[in-house]
Parts: structure tokens; sequence; C-alpha cells
């Protein structure tokens, strides 16, 4: 290097890149060299550049301060933003809201040992909803001088490795020379076009900082992986449309993987006669207001969407991997004869018996689908199906009234009448709707109710973790409203537990800018699991306290964050809500809610699940299914 020492070396390149805009335009200008001597820190954080990712959300240790020191550098020209965090869980989370909502790619940095264990855990979430993040773990050394500190206490190698590599994509950085092939690993994973999940690069505490002299940067990877195609013919769509005009009533369900099929499913729907049961992730998919839309269905699904699935006789299954709450533990559709099944996946394509797999991209599959039904007539028999959906609709919609028209109910914890979760929901996700607020909701109870009351005109509404049902995913997603560009509101809809196990963003929410909402409402348990006990085994155990917590005074003791009470009413909700949308940072408002065995208090449940003692009939009646 000449003299020159790394410090220089890498504020050169970082000013290079600054002052031409890019790395591929420092390149071309010649004014960033393509050879470079830089430590294997500064090539990841160089290739990480080169794919767009900006945001590194950090819980800096001994396992990773050649990598943050990295960033300091690049960060003071203005080219990635460090975000220091106090939880590797929040870090994922944010990090998983930020790609999932805007698309904006991140990097959540752990040091070794129990901080990647923390993030490891949280990566469930988007590794179960298809959503890219990249994760970079310090790990032990290679030399193997003797055990190092926080790595597993095993004379073996590579034990996180293995620990990542069950999660998703994995990779160790033992030699540095590996590096552009990490990289490449690691793109194909975060950028896949159908699956897309987390990413983890191991780096060696000692392999940081050693130099890789004069690497070539065009060997850190651009170009994503394409997307899929439509789905091959050799008479599947023949035979599709075969089904499909012999069936008499339709039902599609709709998985994550349709996210961007909406315009084409809008016109299956009228094409084959069918109705739509969504999964929560794709809420907005297709509108609510439109008369097909069965809604959600499964275990805490809707009487349409649980109606629509039990008396189909074709499922038309799209980008859906039929998770046990989704399908009823594949109870879902007792009557379905037939199942086509579009999906990139081939496993999820081939999930269910007597199916049809179209293997290919759902949206154009879907556009192929319609071609080839265009010129097919309707008949009386598939408009008698959408008739009797829609009288079951129109019976959801009343039912749902029904518990809007009693938003209040008295409640022995907090010895009083307080708002019910239905009224409350309601009142917050039209606020938000309206407010132009995305919507996040928690785990438990309150996702449970949400995403059978929610409304949404289009995706990009409401964001329901339901692929891990990660408790604190919805409090830690509001850190994304303070790195997204443009910035958005974001309303997080929580319980007292769920918050609780994520509290962290009440700090940094404040450092790095949130600007938000948590909407904690506190009925002192976690009532779903409460919920289930009951109709379970008529009784409940351990899952409630006694406990009073202060949250608005617990909000406002953290300089920056503006703690409310939401009152006991509609009109007390909207007023705080009013309040916190025009406060310039984050808000708290502490909600007590109804518990208690009411029906009005709750959405209640229509569908099948293959847990506790209900598990013995549920396999049964798969079994007898045969689907």
């Amino acid at each position: 290097m000449g003299g020159e020492s790394v410090t220089e070396a890498r504020l050169r390149r970082a000013k290079a890149i600054r002052d031409a805009g890019s790395i591929e335009s420092a390149l071309a200008a010649g004014t960033l060299p393509w050879r470079a001597d830089v430590t294997l820190s500064e090539a990841i954080v160089l290739g990480l550049l080169r794919q767009d990712i900006r945001h590194f959300l950090c819980v800096l240790g001994h396992g990773s301060t050649e990598v943050g020191e990295v960033l300091r550098v690049y960060e003071s020209q203005g080219l990635v933003r460090t975000c220091g965090v106090r939880n590797e869980i929040e870090a994922t989370h944010a990090a998983t809201a930020l790609r999932w909502v805007t698309g904006e790619k991140a990097a959540v940095v752990a040091s070794i040992g129990p901080g990647p264990l923390q993030a490891l855990a949280a990566s469930i979430a988007p590794a179960s909803d298809g959503i890219g993040v990249w994760f970079l773990f310090g790990d032990e050394t290679t030399e193997d001088e003797g055990p190092n500190m926080q790595q597993i206490p095993k004379h073996e190698q590579h034990l996180f490795l293995r620990l990542c590599a069950t999660m998703g994509e994995a990779y160790c950085l033992h030699t540095p020379g590996a590096v552009g092939v990490a990289l490449r690993r690691g793109m194909n994973t975060v950028d896949h076009p159908f699956r897309a999940g987390p990413f983890f690069l191991l780096m060696p505490m000692n392999t940081q900082p050693a130099v890789i002299p004069s690497l070539n940067l065009d060997e850190l990877p651009v170009a994503a992986p394409p997307r899929l195609g439509v789905a091959a013919d050799a008479g599947a769509y023949e035979k599709a449309i075969e089904w499909i005009r012999a069936a008499d009533r339709v039902v599609v369900k709709v998985g994550g993987g349709a996210r961007q099929a909406g315009p084409e499913l809008l016109e299956f729907l009228e094409l084959a006669d069918a109705v739509a049961v969504l999964s929560p992730l794709v809420s907005g998919v297709i509108p609510f207001e439109h008369p097909c839309n069965m809604m959600v269905g499964g275990s805490k699904g809707s009487l349409c969407g649980n109606y629509a699935m039990d008396e189909a006789d074709l499922l038309v299954a799209i980008g859906t991997r039929a998770v046990c709450q989704s399908d009823c533990s594949r109870t879902g559709y007792p009557k379905a004869e037939h199942v086509i099944n579009i999906n990139a996946d081939i496993d999820d394509a081939m999930h269910y018996n007597r199916t049809l797999p179209l293997v290919g991209d759902a949206a154009l599959t879907l556009a192929k689908l319609n071609a080839c039904l265009r010129t097919l007539p309707r008949s009386d028999a598939a408009s008698r199906w959408l008739d009797a959906c829609y009288e079951k609709r129109e019976e959801w919609l009343v039912f749902k009234a029904q518990r809007y028209a009693t938003p209040r109910l008295f409640d022995d914890v907090w010895g009083r009448e307080v708002m019910t979760q239905p009224a409350a929901i309601k009142a917050a996700s039209d606020w938000a709707r309206e407010a132009g607020a995305v919507a996040f909701f928690d785990a438990g109870d309150v996702q449970a109710n949400a995403f059978q009351i929610v409304e949404d005109d289009r995706l990009g509404r409401t964001f329901t973790e339901t692929g891990a049902s990660y408790m604190g995913f919805a409090v830690s997603a509001l850190l994304a409203t303070g790195l997204a560009t443009p910035p958005f509101y974001g309303l997080a809809f929580t319980g007292d537990g769920s918050f609780t196990m994520n509290p962290q963003i009440l700090i940094d929410g404040v450092m790095h800018g949130a600007h938000g909402c948590i909407l904690l409402f506190d009925n002192r348990r976690m009532g779903a699991i409460s919920g289930l006990q009951g109709a379970q085994y008529d009784a409940l155990h351990a899952t409630w306290d006694t406990v009073e917590v202060d949250y608005v005074a617990w909000a406002n003791a953290v300089k920056g964050v503006q703690g409310l009470f939401g009152g006991h009413s509609v009109q007390e909700l909207i007023a705080a809500l009013d309040k916190a949308r025009a406060y310039d940072g984050l808000s708290l408002i502490h909600l007590p809610v109804y518990y208690g065995p009411d029906p009005l208090g709750g959405m209640g449940v229509f569908g099948r699940w293959n847990v506790g003692n209900w598990c013995t009939a549920t396999q049964a009646m798969r079994h007898d299914i045969g689907l």
C-alpha cells in the first residue's frame, strides 16, 4: 500500500465511490482501481454496496469489530448507514420489515455466540415469509488455537455454520479469497425470485482483518437471479381447463407467492366462476370489497372463507405453502376432488394428492391459464356457487358488525367496561388506512383478530407476520420507518406480551428517527393461548399475570417518546391516534382491552387445527379425506 495506512486506503476508496455516485461509476472513471489490496471485511462491505445494500443494523461485539471499523469509514462518506441497536432480534425484524414494505435491502451484523443465536432465532420470520435479509456473524478463528469465547463449546469445526445452514443458506469465509463466491451465493438467496430468505455469512475473527492482495473488484457479483417463467405446458393447461369446466364449486387459495398476481387473479375468478380465500400475508391482493373475496380461511378464518374451503370441489392453490393454520392442518378441503397447484417451488406444488402441478411464476402462469379460459361459457351451477358464498360473506359482515356495535364490555381484571379488541382494531385499522399509515400486526390474539378485521383495498396496507408468528415483530418493525427512503408512518398493533419481549424499540426508535406509533392492547395475558386452553381443556394455566404496568409512564420515561392513554371508547382512541400522528417521532398508546367469555369480545374460531387434544380427530379427518 506504499506507506498508506489501511484506514487511509479505505477512506480514499470510499471518497472515490462517493464522488462518482456508485462503485460502477467510480470503476468506469478509473478513480477506483479494478484491483486493490483490501481486507476481507472491506471486501464484504464493498460487495454488499455493489448489491445496493446500504443499511447495516448492528449489535457489534468482539466478533465483529473489524467489520464495524469498515462501516465507520464508509459511513463517514455517506455510503452506508450503521444503526447500532440493543437486540439482534429487533435488528432482524427491522431489516425484514424494511425489505417487505419498501424493497430496500439491509444486513444484520452480530458478534459471536449469543448475539448470532438471537438473530438466528428471529431469522425464522424472513425465512417463513420469503423475505431476503443478509446476516454477518463473527465466528471462531480458523487456526484452532483453543476455544474462542462464546463459540459453541465442543471440539468440532463449523458448528455455527451447521446451525445457520439449517435455518437458511450459509457460508463460512474460512478462506478470504472465496469472498466473491460467498457474496454470489448470498445474492442468490436474498434476491431469489420466488423464495427469498436469510443468508448467513460467517466471518472468522482472524480472517476479517486478513488482506486479500490485488483483489479484482469485478469478482464482487452484481447480477441478481432472474424471475422464473411461465409453467410448462405438456398438456397441463388442457387438463386444468377440463377440471375447471367439470367443477361446480371452485375455490382459489391465495398465498404469499401470489403477491404480484392481483390483476391475473381477479380475471381468473371471473373466468372460472371462483371465489378467493386469502392468507393473511396477502391482504389487499384483491380489494376487500370484491364480492368474490371470502377473506381469510383456516383455523382462524372467516365464516365465508371456511365455508368456501369446506364446500369446494376443486381447489386452485396459488403460491401457498399450505401452513397448518391456513389449511386446517390439511383438512381444509374435505370435498375437493382435484387440486390445481400453481407454485414456483416444486415441493409446495406437489403438497396435495390428486394434484395437477403448474410449476412457474404465479402471475405469468395465471395469465396463460386465463387466455385458455376466455372462450369458455359460464355454467348455472357455478353461479349458484357464487351466490351461496356471497350469502356467507354477508353473514360474516353482519357477524363483524355486531362486535363493532358493542365496543365495550365489563372486564373483571380492569374492574370496569373497557374496549373490545374487535372494536378497537376496526377503529384503528380504518384510521390507519385513512391516514396512509402502514399497519404491522404482532403475533397472538391481536394478530388473530386483526387479519379477520382489516379491509385492505390494495397490498401494502398491512403486514402480518404469520409465517413464524414472532412475538415482538410489529413493534421492532417500526425501526424501518426511520431507515426507509422515502420514509413512511407505521402503526404497530401489539399485545402486552409481545411488547415486553422487544421494548428496546422505545430507545432505538428515538435514536434512529422512527416515526410511528405502538398501539398496545393490554389484557394482561397471552390472550390467544388462554383462548386455546379454554376451548380445548375448559381451564387456563400460566398464560396471564397479576402485575400492573404503567406503560404510559414507561414510554414517557424515554426522552423523545410520547406516551398516551387510549381511553375506553372509539372516540378517545381516535383522538389518541391523531395526537400520535401529529407527533414528530415515536408514540405509544396504552389501551386496556377486554378478555373473557362474552362472544362479542372476539372474532371466534371456525376452523380445525392439529394442536392439543384436537389432534386425534383432526388427523383422523385428514387421513379420511386423503388429499
